[in-house]
């Protein structure tokens, strides 16, 4: 049966692309690679299967990806990369409008409070883990070495769920794995992470505390809004916390 990377692949280069001209998704995979090494064209097809790509096909079933989806693919795999966003996130920022390629809709100089706040911190959600993804799966979206999932665990970092004998992991387990692997290429195990885990367990606590009443109430709208508030929270100790470690690097920098 013939498959995506067997389509005939265009000339053009990625980022040379005309509007009206589409591209395979072997030529997006090769086009992207340079940026994000880890990309394949598995990973891709499951963006697409969670609604997050949706590129025309052609009568054989070819996908055909046009420019504004291989920007919409950049910035997803940007919000993966640099701010650790789970899909479930990153599909609320596309919703919300985020479709485009971060960088190129502001002018070089130009100021915009857009992007500052993008820069400033990124979305949080507490509400519910989203899907759960096998052990199998979250290895080959993450390319994570099976080892190193396993000292995750051994060390609290990661959790999980064990059902019917498998291993699964719900959206922000695995973007933790994801992050995981990247730190693990400077020789960062999971022994190191333990600081992570337990500055966050004390940062959880703290929130805990500020919001435990409301967070307990039976008033549906109470609690809504406790929740709110928490979200609110996470962000801005989150932002502070980055804050704290650029300063204490320039330091390191010299």
């Amino acid at each position: 049966m013939a498959t995506d990377q067997t389509a005939p692949a265009p000339n053009a280069e990625l980022d040379s692309a005309r509007p009206e001209k589409s591209m395979t998704i072997g030529a997006v995979c090769k086009g992207l690679a340079q940026e994000f090494p880890d990309i394949s064209i598995s990973k891709i097809r499951y963006l697409e299967d969670q609604k997050l790509l949706n590129p025309r096909r052609t009568p054989g079933g070819y996908r055909l990806y046009s420019a504004s989806d291989v920007v919409r693919l950049r910035t997803i795999l940007r919000l993966q990369r640099d701010e650790f966003l789970p899909l479930r996130v990153i599909r609320q920022e596309l919703a919300s409008g985020r479709a485009g390629d971060p960088d190129a809709s502001v002018a070089p100089g130009a100021k915009s409070s857009v992007v500052d706040k993008r820069k400033r911190r990124a979305s949080v959600s507490v509400q519910g883990g989203g899907a759960l993804y096998a052990l199998e799966d979250v290895l080959e979206e993450t390319r994570a070495n099976p080892e190193l999932v396993k000292e995750l665990a051994d060390y609290g970092v990661i959790k999980g769920e064990l059902r019917g004998g498998a291993h699964y992991y719900d959206e922000t387990e695995r973007e933790i794995i994801r992050a995981a692997t990247e730190l693990a290429r400077y020789g960062v195990g999971g022994r190191n992470l333990r600081v992570f885990r337990s500055s966050a367990d004390r940062e959880a606590a703290l929130l805990q505390q500020i919001l435990a009443p409301a967070l307990r109430s039976r008033n549906p709208e109470r609690r809504k809004q406790a929740l709110e508030a928490l979200e609110n929270l996470a962000a801005v100790a989150s932002h502070l916390k980055h804050l704290l470690l650029i300063r204490d690097l320039r330091k390191i920098a010299g």
